[in-house]
């Protein structure tokens, strides 16, 4: 079996690499000083940020990254937030050590799961099964009393890890959330630059071809699914651990289209785009929902939002990263014909 052709890439030489991460890696150290100079609202709203980027970037994986459409990716992100509250006693802690793999184990379960069915059918059957299965998951937690009906479960005593880790305190759960997302960043990274990423981009570009080469496309999809669903079950643990309550409108289509939407507000295909997105999408809702800064607007911010989202849509079809994409581009646009400059020697 061959590997995939990457003679049309362009060469990604050690300074190009370097410069890629400088970024990511500025970015992580400029959020470790946020809780020092931000209030406690605005480090609940940073959390919800960094949790929603690390749900986005395991949605990327399967749509920018392989091509798998899903709308029901809010099931994972569901189940992991239900197994934090389910397996935490009333009166004392859990310990994060088996209570994380256990979210991310069940969610990850499910993704097999589900993918194993559904990796048999292909674009808006795919989409249909996937949200077929979430909706089954999310009738099941709302008629289930184990599971709190449509009340939820409540999440009394946060888990712990010995005396070095209570997630309870505000600045050790902020900076567990923060090592979360960059590991996970990191992760796909690495996991997209590898001979099994280089696959899944053949995969979404021509499967035909990646199957006729050698390639068992189907394990390499359900892999990416899998994975994918244990990161969603990592943000769904997170969130359940920040609210301290969870409920079954974590699994609804809306979960679903919402982190769908943070990939095509920040460009599908990229890594940072996802982030990025999250990003966009968290702040416009907490914007248009806000009564002190739209205020009578604020009852109508569904409205607001999605005329928002149509506009970003039309105005940039490439998302954010587009837009970066185009600024870097202009002065080379607007650079007479025939002029040389340092950088045609690079």
């Amino acid at each position: 079996m061959s590997a995939p052709s990457s003679s049309a890439a362009p060469t990604a030489t050690p300074a190009r690499a370097t410069c890629g991460w400088l970024l990511p890696v500025g970015v992580a150290l400029a959020l470790a000083v946020l809780p020092f100079v931000i209030s406690s609202y605005q480090q609940d709203l940073v959390l919800k940020v960094l949790i929603y980027a690390i749900f986005a970037l395991s949605l990327e994986l399967l749509v920018g990254s392989t091509g798998l459409v899903s709308l029901g990716h809010a099931a994972f992100l569901g189940i992991g937030a239900y197994v934090a509250a389910l397996g935490s006693p009333a009166s004392e802690s859990a310990s994060v050590l088996w209570l994380l793999p256990a979210a991310m184990g069940s969610a990850a379960a499910y993704a097999l799961f589900v993918g194993a069915l559904s990796l048999r059918t292909k674009g808006v059957y795919f989409i249909m099964v996937t949200l077929a299965f979430a909706q089954m998951a999310y009738f099941v937690f709302h008629d289930t009393r184990i599971a709190g009906g449509s009340d939820g479960l409540y999440l009394n005593v946060k888990p712990v890890l010995g005396t070095l880790l209570d997630l309870d305190k505000r600045v050790h759960f902020y900076y567990f959330v923060l090592a979360a997302l960059v590991l996970t960043y990191a992760l796909l990274a690495l996991l997209l630059r590898s001979r099994f990423g280089h696959a899944l981009a053949g995969i979404r570009t021509n499967e035909q071809r990646m199957r006729a080469v050698g390639f068992r496309t189907y394990t390499y999809k359900l892999a990416a699914f899998v994975i994918a669903g244990a990161l969603a079950g990592l943000a769904g643990f997170l969130l359940a651990v920040k609210d301290g309550v969870v409920n079954p409108d974590l699994l609804s289509w809306h979960e679903s289209g919402g982190v769908l939407l943070m990939l095509i507000l920040g460009g599908l295909g990229h890594l940072r785009g996802a982030v990025i997105g999250a990003v966009a999408f968290t702040l416009l809702k907490e914007l248009y929902s806000s009564q002190g800064i739209v205020g009578p607007l604020a009852d109508h911010w569904q409205l607001t939002f999605g005329l928002t989202i149509i506009a970003f849509v039309a105005l940039l079809p490439k998302g954010l990263m587009g837009l970066t994409a185009r600024l870097k581009s202009a002065p080379a646009r607007a650079r007479p014909a025939g002029a040389v400059t340092g950088d045609d020697d690079e």
